[in-house]
This record gives structure tokens, sequence and C-alpha cells, in this order.
């Protein structure tokens, strides 16, 4: 690792010219920026390292794929999956410089994509070009490249473009699009994600709003849509949707293992956010332990009646609430919809009405899996410091496309720290977490060719 660690360090600049002209393209997948410009540029990237590479096509609505590959001297294959749009930038007034314009402030480079996700590609490709002058060219296995356009907007369509591209993506192992370092520098592995299911309610109870003087004998779509919300959790925070825990896998012994092993670090949040106190008081184990393995339901809006300055007294005749489930393996978004509408119905709420998304699976790696020790060990000799390893994040990616169609194990390797700004202003990544996120991937290139 020495030629391979010398290089990236003397090819810094290099890479950083890179992300320069990738950060400039504002790729907002929301709003279908520059979406096509931006697939060639990330084509050209791969070709840049010997790979060839295709821009295909993937289903309205989704956005373009770009694919490559890198052929080694075996047929052991590392896919690399990554995706090249962004969130929008608003509010720009609260970034210091454009949000497109790369800015360098000493150890720190700022810019909309530039942690989430531009950074972890130019970092990894500066990994292989290392790699291939230590070694005369060469690579040791082949290396395919996945890069979608709307991972910010869900993939919609991914799990069809994998399904029909399914020998060309073929691969033994894979490394997904995130990866880093925690608050005190320790490398975090992640072999999974929790899914999602987003759900909007809707009540109305009558064809206009009302006087409030009317509410004793009026039907009040505000408290309507309150009572049916009151109804998916108890108090102590266990939602109450009959089976809804059926379906969840429980951890097993490794993965509990890698549960004890975590850090308490609740404590650093409950201060950043200026909490009272966490849900049911939870501290230390109990706390990572719901994190990791619970699964979650979120009211994250409502809307009813008169919301503007002042007082105006009226009677709501509809209201809506917008929620998430955030799931664990074995979950699936469509019965957990299902779900959601009997028990509203059981409940009396049969008025309710309940708008699901499509969702998207949990995904999770087997946690006793060579690969996930070889990312852990190479981790571990990058870093110095022993991995923090979380079973599964407790946010949502596209993985399951990749873990169930191509049947490979994931982990993470990458340039993120926590206070990277992923989706707000100032976004950004510090130049020693990319070089470190950089020489772990060439590690991990380098341990799979030993076996």
């Amino acid at each position: 690792m020495t030629d391979i660690s010398r290089y990236v360090d003397t090819h810094l600049e290099e890479a950083i010219s890179q992300l320069r002209d990738y950060v400039a393209l504002p790729t907002v997948s929301a709003q279908r920026q520059a979406i096509a410009e931006t697939a060639q540029f990330v084509r050209k990237l791969l070709e840049s390292v010997g790979a060839t590479a295709e821009v295909l096509p993937k289903e309205e609505p989704g956005n373009p794929v770009v694919v490559g590959e890198l052929p080694g001297d075996s047929s052991r294959t590392l896919l690399l999956y990554n995706h090249y749009d962004v969130q929008p930038p608003e509010p720009f007034e609260l970034w210091t410089a454009p949000p497109f314009e790369l800015r360098r402030d000493g150890d720190f480079l700022y810019g909309r994509g530039i942690s989430d996700n531009k950074g972890h590609l130019v970092s990894r490709l500066l990994a292989i070009r290392a790699f291939q002058e230590a070694h005369g060219g060469r690579l040791p296995v082949t290396i395919k490249f996945l890069v979608e356009g709307d991972e910010e907007i869900g993939s919609p369509k991914l799990e069809e473009f994998v399904q029909q591209h399914r020998q060309r993506l073929a691969a033994d192992v894979c490394l997904h699009e995130g990866g880093g370092v925690n608050a005190t520098g320790r490398p975090v592995v992640s072999l999974g994600v929790k899914g999602i299911l987003a759900v909007q309610l809707r009540v109305r109870t009558a064809v206009r709003d009302s006087h409030s003087s009317l509410g004793v004998t009026v039907p009040n779509a505000a408290w309507r849509l309150v009572w049916a919300l009151a109804s998916l959790k108890d108090p102590d925070e266990r939602i109450r949707i009959p089976g809804f825990y059926d379906a969840a896998r429980p951890p097993t012994e490794q993965e509990e293992a890698f549960l004890r092993e975590l850090p308490h670090e609740e404590e650093k949040l409950k201060e950043n956010l200026q909490l009272r106190d966490f849900v049911c008081g939870v501290r230390g184990y109990d706390y990572n332990r719901r994190f990791v393995f619970e699964p979650t339901c979120t009211i994250n809006g409502l809307s009813s009646g008169y919301e503007g300055p002042g007082m105006k007294t009226v009677l709501p005749s509809e209201a809506t609430a917008k929620l998430d489930f955030r799931l664990v393996p074995d979950q699936e978004p469509a019965d957990i919809a299902d779900k959601v509408r009997r028990h509203l119905a059981q409940e009396g709420f049969d008025d309710i009405e309940v708008f699901a998304a499509e969702g998207e699976y949990p995904a999770r790696s087997a946690a006793d899996h060579p690969f996930v020790e070889l990312v852990r060990r190479t981790a571990r000799e990058v870093y110095g410091q022993e991995p923090v390893t979380y079973p599964n994040g407790a946010g949502t990616q596209p993985l399951h496309p990749m873990m169930s169609l191509l049947g490979v194990p994931m982990a993470s390797a990458g340039i993120g720290y926590p206070d990277g700004r992923a989706h707000a202003p100032d976004e950004n990544i510090r130049l020693s977490d990319f070089v470190l996120g950089t020489k772990h991937v060439a590690a991990i290139i380098e341990g799979l060719a030993e076996g």
C-alpha cells in the first residue's frame, strides 16, 4: 500500500480539479436539471480510468444510468454504486458561496453534492488510478460501476433497471454510495439500510369549512384526523397496527455483538437538538438498539383549517397528514400500507383515505460474510482505529435491488463525516477524510485480490 498511498497524496489536486467540474453541474433531480449533461460527464470520468462506460436509459420517470466495467486479472468482481444527482440547494442565502462553485477553505471543500454523492465517486476513481499506477496498470479484480441519476427522489424504476441488466451488473460484492467516519474519527462500516413507506392520510367531513360555533354539532376534520393518528401508537411509542412487527427479522448473534460495540454518542445529539429527553428516556445500548433495529412511524406534517397569521374561527372540513414508516429487513412497504388501511378501518376510521407511495425495501448484509470482515480489517489498517459497525443505518438508500437481484453483500467505505451537511447549505467534506477514504477503497481492492 506504500506506493498507492503516495500516489493518492501526490495526486490530490487532480481529484479536486475533477470535483470542481463535477460540482459545477447543477444536477438537481427533483427539477430534472443538467441530467443528460452530467450523465455524459460521469461516463467520461469512468473512461478516464480505462473503463468501458455507457449511458443507459431508465424507464420513465427515471433518469439515465451510467454503467461501466473495468476488467481485472480475475473474474472476481466488485460493484461500485453511486449517484450523480443532488438535492436542491435552497435556501441560497444560507450558503457562504454559490452552491455549484467548489470552495476550498483549509481542509474543507464546499459545494452542493460534494458529500452526497459526487465526492465519493471521484475518491473511488482516484483509488483505482492509484492501484493501477502501483501495479503497472493492472487490477486484480474486475470493477463495475452503477451510477444513477435520481437517488435523491427515491430511485424510481431502479429495480426494473437492475433486473433488465442483471447479467451486465453481476458481481461478487458491492460498496454502496456512502461511508466515512464518526465524530471521533473512527471509520464507520454500515451493512445495510432501513426501508421506507411514505403515506398521506386525508379526511373530508363536509363540502366546505364552517363557522367554529358549529363545533358542537358539525364534525371537525382536524379532530377526526388527530384521533386517527393517535390510534397508530401507544404512549410507550409501540406501533399499534396489528401485525406491524410480525415480519421484522430479529438480529443475529453477530449483529447483536456489533450493536454492543457501538459507542454511546446520543448525548451529543441531545445537546445539538436541545432536547429535554429522548423517546421513553432511552440511553446507551437501548438507544442504539432502537436506532438500528426498530421500525418507526413518524408524522412528517399536518395541514388543516386556517394556518395564516392571527386568528380565524373556522371549523375545518378537510385535514391531511404525511407520515413515513422506516422499515427493517423482511418488512415490505406494500404489506405495511395494507395493514395501515385495515387498522384504520377496524378502529372506526374507514372514512380516512390512505395514499401510499411505492416505498423502498430495507436491506441488510449478513454480518458474518467474509466481505464484511475484509472491509472492517482494511478500515482498521488504514485509519489505525477500530471500525464502528452498524448492522444497518437508520436512513434509507436503494440497496435492495442490488442485494436481492444480484445477490451481493454490501458494505460502506467513503469520505463522509457527521458535519458534512448533506442536503443542507454549505455541504462539505474534509480533505483528510477524502484521502483516508480513498486509501480504504484501494485497500479493499487489494484485499479482494488476496481472496
